[in-house]
């Protein structure tokens, strides 16, 4: 073994109050195998990030629950995640100059879009969210993807062979349109979809509520698996 991997694991074992590397054994409900599993998975995945973006205009609502839950399968696998809710945010929408050609990144600095889109391009996988308003995604998730777009067209390849994976949460319908504005946007910049057991929509209104939608939760855990699996693939 390494001296690098000896060492991660010797501080997996640490940070975990661990202090001998046995196979079996347990303290404080640890165990040891599978915390150097852990610390393998981390190693192995260290260079890859996957980044969500929450399109609602709630902080901490339905969307994010749902966002948080296919994140945390990734993190199960030892991926490096960032989740950023645009709630509070203005995006303001593409003034279609194409001063950008040749820039890699929008000209306009007067929101929070340039960090955003630095954030996109350096991610491996790109986790698109958002609540339903008007059978569509929101206004602000609308205006990343139209200046994420053009950006990207007259820069090609940007997003060329990372993973795409789409959620939405609805109170009742239209839902479908939401996950298909995400998804072209992730099929036009020659992205691999991720998909799920079914549709990666999540139904309820108020906040929290999304969590009780059985079927939502378990499609969502299992958009993370499949986000997981297509990057260890492609890695």
């Amino acid at each position: 073994m390494s001296d690098e991997k000896s060492m991660i694991r010797r501080e997996a074992l640490k940070k975990m109050g661990v202090v001998a590397a046995g196979i079996g054994l347990g303290i404080g409900g640890v165990n040891a195998a599978d915390v150097l599993e852990l610390s393998e998975k981390e190693e192995k995945h260290r260079k890859m990030k996957v980044l969500a973006i929450n399109g609602s205009s709630r902080k901490d609502g339905n969307t994010a629950d749902m966002l948080n839950l296919v994140l945390g399968e990734l993190e199960k696998e030892g991926y490096e995640t960032e989740h950023i809710q645009l709630a509070g945010n203005t995006i303001n929408p593409c003034k279609a100059c194409f001063a950008c050609a040749g820039k890699k990144n929008c000209v306009f600095g007067d929101d929070i879009f340039q960090e955003l889109y630095r954030k996109m391009t350096e991610a491996d996988a790109i986790i698109l969210g958002s609540s339903t308003y008007s059978a569509d995604v929101s206004s602000t998730l609308k205006a990343v993807i139209e200046r994420a777009s053009v950006v990207s067209d007259t820069n090609p390849g940007m997003f060329r062979h990372k993973v795409g994976g789409a959620v939405a949460v609805a109170r009742r319908a239209g839902a479908m349109n939401t996950i298909d504005t995400i998804n072209h946007f992730f099929l036009n910049k020659e992205m691999f979809v991720a998909g799920s057991t079914y549709w990666n929509i999540a139904y309820r209104r108020l906040p929290g509520e999304a969590m009780k939608d059985e079927e939502g939760v378990a499609n969502m855990k299992n958009l993370g698996q499949n986000i997981a699996w297509i990057l260890n693939k492609i890695k």
